[in-house]
């Protein structure tokens, strides 16, 4: 059997990001602005912060960046998003995650506007994608994850679909966007029993559980796409550190008919879709047309 297609994040993203960038670049007015506030000094957190603020810039957004002490009160950090809900210059807001245990995550996600919602978090927007509301701001992974399944070309339509894990950020509105395009879909996580029967009768498989390579070839269906959402951070022998995704890539990729890899699949498109999201949130606040309609229900 001939190995399965590599489906490109970094070659889909780019291309989003170009037509944003040319949407952008033709407005007369003011441009899209997205304010990222980062609390601590999070090694991680610091890079995906980096990472926005470039990109923003790339397209041609106002990028707004509020970096806060790690014993910043709640109080403070309220009254913070408060202000941005408040500022007519900011399309989006985004809060980046986790913050300080002495924070409550919840109630400052919540405290957006979810009209600025642009990490599609707040409860309002996760109830709207539960019950298929086209106005939702969707999660940017698990929309960047849809926009690759559909750029391979395949309808979804009647699909199994898979997806293991069952986080707010990432397996829940997956399995709600899968079934906005009539696939039928089981949610599964590691307490399910027989996980890799589940699996195997997969047409598309979703890996989004946060365990490095759980997923061995022998769970994926001969021909199936996988979708592998994972990030995990291994040392190898030569005691470097190699990022590998919660799938077994060497061994999935001589079964599965198309695959994300890790790194360079689903990374590069959650910066892309976060940038469509503030794209959106400012077309809807100006009263302009979108470049491209939402995803449930309508071509990207």
């Amino acid at each position: 059997m001939s190995q399965a297609t590599l489906i490109d994040g970094k070659a889909t993203a780019a291309r989003v990001c170009g037509r944003i960038g040319e949407f952008v670049a033709i407005l007369s007015g003011r441009k899209p602005g997205l304010a990222v506030v980062l609390v601590g000094e999070d090694p991680a957190s610091q890079v995906y912060v980096r990472n926005k603020k470039r990109s923003t810039e790339e397209v041609g957004m106002f990028s707004i960046e509020h970096k806060l002490p790690a014993e910043t009160s709640e109080t403070d950090l309220l009254a913070l998003v408060q202000q941005l809900n408040a500022d007519s210059s900011v399309d989006g807001i985004l809060v980046q995650l986790p913050l300080p245990k002495h924070l409550n995550s919840n109630l400052v996600v919540n405290t957006i506007d979810p009209g600025k919602d642009v990490d599609g978090f707040h409860v309002v927007n996760a109830g709207k994608l539960a019950v298929g509301d086209p106005t939702a701001l969707v999660p940017c992974t698990p929309f960047g994850c849809l926009v690759l399944l559909r750029d391979l070309g395949k309808s979804l339509s009647g699909q199994e679909a898979v997806v293991v894990g069952r986080s707010n950020i990432v397996g829940k509105p997956m399995a709600a966007l899968l079934l906005s395009q009539s696939c039928t879909v089981t949610i599964a996580h590691s307490r399910t029993k027989n996980l890799a029967a589940t699996c195997r009768g997969a047409d598309i498989l979703v890996a989004a559980v946060g365990r490095s390579e759980m997923i061995p070839g022998g769970w994926v269906k001969p021909g199936a796409t996988v979708i592998d959402v994972g990030i995990n951070r291994i040392e190898t022998e030569s005691g470097k550190t190699q990022l590998v995704g919660d799938v077994h890539f060497d061994s999935a990729v001589q079964v599965a008919g198309a695959i994300t890899p890790v790194p360079g699949g689903v990374g590069p498109m959650t910066i892309a879709m976060l940038l469509q999201n503030t794209l959106r949130t400012f077309c809807i606040r100006e009263g302009v047309a979108e470049p491209e309609p939402t995803l449930l229900g309508v071509p990207c």
